[in-house]
């Protein structure tokens, strides 16, 4: 019995060492224990001597186990951040989830979402893991994949107070106090036909040569300026561009003036933007005076202009109506006195007054960007005292002005109603006809540009969406047209038919991609002031022959060309037009290094020009027929050759020659019945090279056609001639 109880005891304790030993193996790799076999042993007490190290890893063991588990714990709780926490088996959707992001949501890869997008009418092809999937084909990948879904609780958005500045246009702020209204300065802009003398008569009231510094004598962008008579009295002069292309900037001269004077050349009369002068000041309400220009030329007929002035409802006095006229010479200073005087005169009866107390309002009318000084705008003050220190706001810049300068570039310390002032300290350059605001501080600045901003995202966003939807429903119902041909075919046998009809485009791309590139020229525009800019956007929105070749505005903004806009126009493989811009030698050998082209212009159809010259060198050249000589058949014959009867024509040439080496063709009834070469060609019995006017000949062709008396026999050649582009920008 005792040796029984001995045998079954040592079973136990080796029975106990092994599992103490497949306890140290599944700890091996984290407290680097080393397994050892125990060997059996006759004395149960011996096998538990021999190995006393085994008691020691054990306790090792025993304290590195909660260390294991709490670094596992942390690894996992950094996994668990990372997924969405639902209920088991439980997925939570919402509209527009993308591949990837219902991939995130159910904790699968993106390859599990394309194996269930077997199941759905999706073109794989055109799945991306950034695709927006539709709410049925949601749900069906969730059932198919052994899920329950359910919709994602809307988050309520808080409404944004609303932190604008208040304005005067929306009776936010109070009107003037009548009291405190003092006489101001009138702002007269100065309209007119191209060359009419708009300039040239600002010229004479200041006694400066504005015009004579113009690039090509032509106004490129607003010039307002403070003119002071010998009365004492001030007017504030706008001198708008009058040339096609800077409409906007004649509409924004109006919208802050009080009088227009129109100037009209007496030898040429009412042009094309003469009437569109005369349309922006009846849309802004504002009286007019006429001013008939180039009155010493012999040509002058003042009494043409006002005749026909009347059919666009602008009546002088001596006809009854209420428009001045006066006759001037600008460049001999005639009568300039007499058109002031008739503008104070007016000025008086309108009773111009403003409040020069409290915020300032005003008006930008141009900006630009200078290298020393940042940002400046061109303003005039409406209401309030501008002084150093403002903090104002205008668009979605603000500015706490810094320095203040007239129209000479001299600084001065203040600005009231009715004057023309720049101003420096701007964040950003706003855009030419923003209204500029006073506001308390610079953080009340900052939150009024904020909301502004938040304002054009929202409203962007929406059209976004708006053209998204649209585009969406569009290749929606393309994909269902698709579809419908391949609904009576098993989803097998459509993936075989759609693989073949995409490995075939897919052989196509880089072909077609090369052709687009070569039909597409990226712009980028680089101008003076923000009013050029705009002229030249305005010019480029007419383009209409995307056909043609496509037109890619890439970038515009003011100021001269950078080493950006040269790498930008590498990238888009585009061209850079600057106007009135410099670029500076070092930038010039970096483009001619590139390949890249820039074209700097300082007058404005010129560059128009230039552009229309680069979207014909992208336009491919097209074969054009040059007809050489002319020829009638006078009679029909055939000569045998071998076997066979060969045609022969008769001919006389009655204009240019036929060379034999040219092509031909033949004319029945001023249709084309062949096109081809000559097979012979014969003066009298000798074979010849060429038939002069007024000689006879016998010719064959390269095919046996039968001829007909009074036929034309033409001989032409093929020429390759540039394309040019039909776009025509109005001027």
């Amino acid at each position: 019995m005792s040796r029984g109880l001995l045998l079954r005891l040592e079973s136990l304790v080796q029975l106990r060492g092994a599992c103490q030993q497949l306890r140290a193996l599944s700890h091996r790799r984290v407290c680097g224990a080393q397994w050892k076999p125990v060997q059996s042993s006759a004395h149960p007490m011996g096998s538990l001597l021999l190995y006393p190290q085994l008691c020691q890893k054990d306790r090792f063991i025993g304290v590195a186990s909660p260390q294991c588990r709490h670094l596992a714990t942390k690894e996992e709780a950094k996994k668990k951040k990372k997924k969405i926490p639902l209920t088991r088996g439980e997925v939570e959707i919402r509209q527009k989830m993308t591949v990837e992001e219902l991939a995130q949501a159910m904790g699968k890869d993106i390859d599990h979402i394309y194996e269930a997008l077997l199941y759905t009418d999706i073109n794989l092809d055109s799945v991306e893991p950034d695709s927006i999937l539709q709410e049925n084909h949601i749900k069906t990948i969730v059932q198919k994949s052994g899920m329950r879904y359910k919709s994602a609780k809307l988050k309520e958005e808080k409404e944004r107070k609303n932190t604008d500045a208040p304005c005067f246009c929306c009776n936010c702020r109070p009107p003037a106090d009548p009291a405190v209204l003092t006489p101001r300065p009138p702002v007269v802009t100065i309209l007119g036909h191209v060359d009419h003398g708009k300039t040239t008569l600002l010229d004479s009231l200041r006694k400066t040569q504005v015009a004579s510094m113009e690039a090509g004598g032509i106004t490129q962008h607003i010039g307002a300026f403070l003119v002071h008579m010998p009365s004492g009295e001030k007017i504030t002069f706008l001198d708008t561009p009058g040339h096609a292309a800077f409409s906007a900037m004649r509409a924004r001269g109006t919208n802050v003036t009080d009088i227009v004077i129109l100037v009209v050349a007496a030898e040429d009369g009412v042009m094309q933007q003469t009437v569109e002068s005369i349309q922006h000041a009846k849309n802004a309400g504002v009286p007019l005076i006429l001013a008939i220009n180039k009155c010493d030329k012999p040509e002058a007929d003042p009494e043409r202009v006002k005749k026909e002035l009347l059919a666009h409802d602008v009546v002088c006095e001596e006809f009854g109506g209420d428009v001045q006229a006066v006759n001037i010479s600008a460049l001999k200073g005639e009568n300039l006195m007499v058109l002031a005087e008739a503008t104070l005169a007016l000025a008086e009866m309108l009773e111009l007054k403003a409040d020069a107390t409290g915020l300032v309002e005003g008006t930008v009318i141009e900006s630009r960007k200078d290298k020393g000084k940042g940002p400046l705008t061109t303003a005039i003050i409406q209401r309030g005292t501008l002084r150093k220190g403002c903090v104002l706001v205008a668009g979605k810049s603000w500015a706490k002005v810094r320095f203040l300068f007239d129209e000479n570039g001299k600084a001065v310390d203040a600005a009231s109603p009715g004057i023309p002032v720049e101003i420096m300290g701007w964040k950003e350059a706003p855009s030419a006809g923003d209204e500029i605001l006073e506001v308390e501080s610079e953080q009340r600045a900052q939150e009024v540009v904020a909301w502004r901003t938040y304002v054009e995202q929202q409203e962007k966003l929406k059209k976004d969406l708006e053209v998204i939807e649209a585009k969406q429903k569009e290749h929606r119902l393309e994909y269902e047209k698709k579809q419908q041909k391949l609904a009576h075919l098993t989803w097998r046998q459509r993936k075989a038919v759609l693989y073949k009809a995409n490995k075939h485009v897919m052989l196509l791309r880089p072909k077609e991609r090369t052709e687009m590139d070569e039909k597409t020229l990226s712009l980028i525009v680089k101008g003076d002031v923000d009013g050029s800019v705009e002229a030249i956007l305005n010019i480029l929105d007419s383009y209409d022959c995307e056909d043609e070749c496509k037109l890619d505005i890439v970038y515009f903004g003011m100021g001269d060309i950078t080493e950006n806009d040269v790498t930008l126009a590498e990238a888009f493989n585009g061209v850079i037009f600057g106007f009135s811009v410099k670029a500076n030698e070092s930038i010039k050998k970096l483009a001619d290094k590139k390949g890249i082209k820039i074209k700097l212009h300082n007058i404005i159809y010129k560059l128009i020009e230039d552009l229309k010259d680069e979207l014909n060198s992208k336009l491919p050249p097209v074969v054009v027929e040059a007809t050489i000589g002319e020829a009638s058949v006078l009679d029909t014959f055939s000569v045998t050759v071998g076997k066979n009867k060969i045609p022969v024509a008769g001919c006389r040439v009655h204009k240019g020659l036929l060379d034999r080496k040219m092509k031909f063709k033949l004319i029945r009834n001023r249709d084309v019945i062949w096109k081809g070469s000559l097979s012979s060609l014969k003066h009298h019995k000798d074979d010849v090279q060429v038939i002069k006017t007024g000689m006879d000949c016998g010719l064959s062709l390269d095919k046996n056609l039968e001829f007909s008396i009074g036929d034309e026999i033409i001989c032409y050649e093929e020429k390759e001639v540039q394309q040019k582009t039909s776009w025509e920008p109005g001027f």
